[in-house]
C-alpha cells in the first residue's frame, strides 16, 4: 500500500526530519523542520491534525472549504446539524468513505488518491525551481533510507526527476472533490511568496475547473486551520 505518511515525512529538507514519529494509524506527527514539500501553513495543518494521516488532513481543508462554499451559495451562514464544524473549530478529517477520503479498506482508492496528492505536492515545489539536484539527492538519500516498497521510492523518484507536468497534476482530478483536495495539497506544499508560485496555483485552479469561491474558501481554510 502507498505509504504517503512516511513518504511525506521523507520530503522533508532537514535531515533531522526523520525524528518525526508518525502516530498511531500513520498519521504525521507534530514538529514538522523546514521542508521542500510543506509551506507554513501545511507545517501547523499537519501538526494539529497529527492523528489523522497526510491524507486524511488535506481531505479535511478541503472538506471544509468545500462545505463552506455550499454554504455560500446557498446564503446560509452556519453548517446545518451533521456538516462540517466551524473553520476554526478543532482540526476534523473528511468522512470516511466519503467523495474526500476512501474507505481504509478501499486501498486502491487509497493509493490512486495519495499518489495524486503527493504529486500535486512536487509539482507545486517545481513551480518556482526549488527542486534542484542537490535538494533531489538529499531526498533521494532518504528514501532510499526509510522502510517503503521499492514500487513507492520509484514512484517519488519518477516524480522528482521528472519535469513540471501540469496535465499528469490535473489528470488526477478524476471527481469535483478530488480536484479540491489535489488544489489544497499544492497551497500547503508552497509558501506562496513568489510570482512563478501565484501563477501556478492560480493555473491549477483554472485546469482543475475550480470556481473562486471554492478556490477562495480552501485558502481561508488553510488560514483558520493554522493560525
Amino acid at each position: 500500500m502507498f505509504d504517503v505518511n512516511k513518504i511525506i515525512t521523507a520530503l522533508q529538507t532537514d535531515p533531522n526530519a526523520q525524528r518525526t514519529a508518525l502516530a498511531g494509524g500513520g498519521g504525521v506527527a507534530a514538529g514538522f523542520a523546514a521542508s521542500m514539500l510543506m509551506g507554513k501553513k501545511g507545517r501547523k495543518m499537519m501538526g494539529k491534525a497529527a492523528k489523522y494521516g497526510a491524507v486524511a488532513a488535506i481531505g479535511g481543508l478541503a472538506y471544509h472549504a468545500w462545505q463552506k462554499s455550499q454554504q455560500n451559495k446557498q446564503g446560509q451562514g452556519a453548517a446545518p446539524a451533521g456538516q462540517a464544524a466551524p473553520l476554526d473549530a478543532d482540526f476534523t478529517p473528511a468522512p470516511d468513505n466519503s467523495a474526500f477520503l476512501p474507505a481504509p479498506t478501499d486501498e486502491a482508492a487509497v493509493d490512486q488518491l495519495g499518489k495524486a496528492l503527493v504529486r500535486a505536492m512536487i509539482a507545486a515545489a517545481k513551480a518556482d525551481g526549488k527542486v534542484d539536484a542537490e535538494e533531489k539527492s538529499a531526498i533521494f538519500e532518504r528514501l532510499n533510507a526509510m522502510d517503503l516498497s521499492p514500487e513507492d521510492k520509484a514512484f517519488v523518484f519518477d516524480e522528482l526527476s521528472a519535469p513540471l507536468d501540469i496535465n499528469a497534476v490535473v489528470a488526477a482530478a478524476d471527481t469535483p472533490e478530488h480536484a479540491a483536495e489535489i488544489y489544497a495539497a499544492s497551497l500547503v506544499a508552497i509558501e506562496i511568496d513568489t510570482p512563478a508560485e501565484q501563477a501556478y496555483l492560480q493555473m491549477l485552479a483554472a485546469r482543475l475547473n475550480l470556481d473562486a469561491d471554492l478556490v477562495n474558501e480552501i485558502h481561508k481554510a488553510a488560514d483558520a486551520q493554522t493560525a
